[in-house]
């Protein structure tokens, strides 16, 4: 089988990303032939891994590109007439390639993986300015609430209009949550059906034998909760002084949370290691007694439960989205009301107060882990879709 596989980054740093390049290994490793198709954007050392590469941009005339872009509609044109694939998977494509590639596909098996509410939403998070969660539809809320400005809200508006024009090219939608497709089907999208990631197994994290510590992986961005992290900490250490939190990973908040860490003086207690290689990270996250995702907006599934799960760690992650569906609470890690911040110091100090606690939840979500969110089974549930589109299309 030929596999076209569409995103819009090449570079292995994000979650979607990471998936893709997997995944097309594993198809490889099953005897198909699964390529890559994305924009040309980089960023920093990553190396574009994809197979085939269009212009894209992250200048100010990329709102421009996300709405129309040619070059990549000249460039998947060529793609089809050389490559011939028999199936075509598009994962993101609506922050560079544009809608403008969708009219190509109305004749080819072709299916949508939604990794986040990107279809409905400009900004993709559903999440707002004052830290709400979005209910409405995208519009001039978008601009009204201030998530878009107006130089950007009217081709957003028209990439939106084009998207909803063009999406019935799709033979099948996707959801990678429960979450996603309940927010797309609020906006119109039905018919979607649910396929979790499939994630490698992970090495048992070594015994916990350091001083109690906690890791927090990811992204500084708003959206993420770590300054709810923090203050739920501070308030941990208050009765753990030893306890410790590790925090991997950049972004636009970084300054602030360093100052926030300086407000809450716990300079001796919290590291920031940045953004790290991956074994640089496999070492960190093996010292946590417990990892926390203390997400504010709804995330869309939870790659980092998943993976911590697999390790063997417990987990404490905001009750929304997709750890919501991933973690049983109370049997293989705690969900605590996003923003919470009392609540996420209770669970902390339980955990790092415990270390058989910490490592019997641990047990119990690698168990759950690699029952339900395994690459073989996600794998197969993936090549039945497959089948079904061209069964469907002959």
């Amino acid at each position: 089988m030929k596999i076209l596989l569409i995103n819009d980054y090449g570079i292995p740093q994000g979650g979607a990303e990471i998936q893709m390049f997997r995944l097309r290994q594993l198809l490889r490793e099953k005897g198909h032939d699964a390529r890559i198709l994305t924009s040309s954007v980089l960023d920093g050392n990553l190396r574009n891994g994809a197979d085939y590469q269009c212009l894209g941009t992250v200048s100010s005339f990329r709102t421009l590109l996300q709405t129309f872009n040619p070059w990549a509609y000249f460039k998947l044109k060529n793609v089809l007439r050389e490559f011939r694939p028999d199936i075509v998977h598009v994962k993101i494509f609506l922050t560079q390639l544009s809608p403008t590639i969708l009219p190509l596909l109305k004749d080819i098996p072709s299916l949508y993986h939604v990794a986040w509410y990107r279809p409905v939403c400009p900004t993709g998070t559903k999440f707002l300015p004052d830290g709400n969660i979005c209910t409405v539809s995208a519009g001039i809320s978008c601009y009204r609430n201030r998530c878009v400005p107006m130089r950007d809200w009217v081709p957003l508006m028209i990439q939106m209009r084009l998207f909803k024009q063009w999406r019935s090219v799709f033979n099948m939608i996707l959801a990678n949550s429960e979450s996603v497709r309940d927010t797309l089907l609020l906006n119109g999208i039905d018919g979607v059906e649910v396929l979790h990631y499939g994630i490698p197994g992970r090495p048992t994290s070594p015994s916990l034998l350091e001083n109690p510590t906690v890791v927090y992986a990811g992204r500084l961005v708003r959206e993420k909760g770590v300054d709810i992290l923090l203050r739920a900490f501070a308030k941990t250490t208050e009765q753990l002084p030893s306890a410790k939190l590790l925090i991997a990973g950049d972004g636009p908040e970084s300054e602030k949370l360093k100052h926030l860490i300086s407000d809450l003086d716990l300079y001796s207690n919290v590291t920031f290691h940045g953004h790290l290689s991956h074994s640089e990270l496999e070492n960190v996250l093996s010292r946590a007694w417990v990892q926390v995702v203390p997400s504010v907006w709804a995330e869309p599934f939870g790659i980092t439960v998943v993976e911590a799960m697999m390790r063997g760690t417990a987990v404490v992650a905001s009750d929304s989205g997709g750890p919501r569906e991933i973690i049983e609470n109370g049997k293989s890690g705690f969900l605590v009301p996003p923003g919470d911040v009392d609540a996420l110091a209770e669970k902390l100090l339980l955990l790092l107060s415990d270390r058989n606690l910490s490592e019997t939840l641990g047990r119990a979500g690698r168990n759950i882990s690699e029952s339900r969110f395994s690459e073989e089974l996600f794998l197969g549930k993936l090549l039945d879709i497959y089948e079904r589109l061209l069964v469907r299309a002959a």
